[in-house]
């Protein structure tokens, strides 16, 4: 038998006959008549060579030919609802509500922006927001995306990661500071610092990696003030607390008004990538999408 004369819309209402466990349930949700249903059944058991169902007055009860088929008419059933869903989807205005997760100091990547842009936008779209720095699970608590910031991210087939920008990152400290301390004029000289590290959410200090061209040079100075939070440590930095890694775009406020200064200028520290990391589904909701939108906009085209 030629598997080209099989018939896809049979397969389908095979399966819709299956999920309603009758014709007369097939029926109601397919529009067609029983009588339809079942001719149509018949001749694609016909085509196939084998009952898919045994018939009786009660009850549909699957052949074991009937259940291997069953996987590849679900697959064409899901196909073809994500292809009618896409093409509604995308007439369809965003609302309803976007919960969205993000590091608690977020507001350094000019978020309040995106939320303001977003809002004005799509009036009809609630927006919860959590800000916690753990790594939330996406799935079970029921969140639309979550904004990371990561060199790289761990491999979960159940998430899609999409990245937003790009952020280099570099060494800043206070004139005041500078002017107390000296300035370090090498990697080493930063041994003798104060440092305000970053802690990661297992608890480790995070190594500072420096790098210019192939040269490199790890370490922390033996003084450190740790913390989790970013935004904590760039304001006690221009407050002449000690050196901080930085992205570029977000010490520069600080660095126009004297605040913060850049160090070490031929060494950089690695570069930080913005993710927004969504549950692995076929078809997005559309709010999502625009938010998605919205973020790249704002982060990523007014960087350019």
């Amino acid at each position: 038998m030629n598997a080209n004369t099989l018939y896809a819309n049979d397969l389908i209402l095979f399966a819709h006959i299956v999920e309603a466990g009758s014709f007369t349930g097939a029926s109601e949700h397919t529009g067609l008549p029983k009588s339809t249903l079942s001719r149509r059944l018949t001749d694609l058991e016909n085509e196939l060579g084998e009952r898919l169902l045994q018939r009786s007055t009660r009850r549909l009860v699957l052949t074991e030919f009937g259940e291997r088929m069953l996987e590849y008419a679900r697959r064409l059933q899901e196909e073809t609802e994500a292809a009618s869903a896409l093409a509604q989807h995308r007439q369809i205005t965003p609302q309803g509500t976007l919960r969205i997760s993000l590091p608690p100091e977020f507001y350094e990547f000019s978020f309040v922006n995106v939320l303001t842009e977003f809002s004005q936008e799509y009036p009809d779209v609630r927006l919860e927001l959590d800000l916690s720095p753990r790594r939330v699970d996406l799935i079970a608590e029921r969140f639309d995306a979550a904004i990371r910031a990561a060199t790289h991210l761990p491999d979960d087939n159940t998430l899609v990661a999409r990245r937003i920008t790009t952020l280099q990152n570099c060494l800043y400290a206070s004139p005041e500071y500078l002017r107390s301390n000296g300035e370090p004029t090498c990697p080493a000289d930063l041994l003798d610092h104060v440092g305000l590290v970053l802690v990661t959410s297992a608890g480790e200090q995070q190594q500072w990696r420096l790098s210019r061209g192939d040269e490199r040079w790890e370490g922390l100075p033996l003084r450190k003030l740790s913390a989790n939070s970013l935004g904590l440590q760039q304001a006690l930095s221009a407050r002449g607390l000690g050196i901080v890694g930085l992205s570029e775009g977000f010490a520069e406020k600080f660095v126009s008004q004297g605040e913060l200064r850049r160090i070490l200028p031929d060494w950089k520290l690695p570069p930080t990538t913005i993710w927004c990391v969504t549950p692995g589904r076929r078809l997005l909701p559309q709010r999502t999408i625009a938010f998605i939108d919205t973020l790249k906009r704002v982060l990523f085209e007014k960087r350019a």
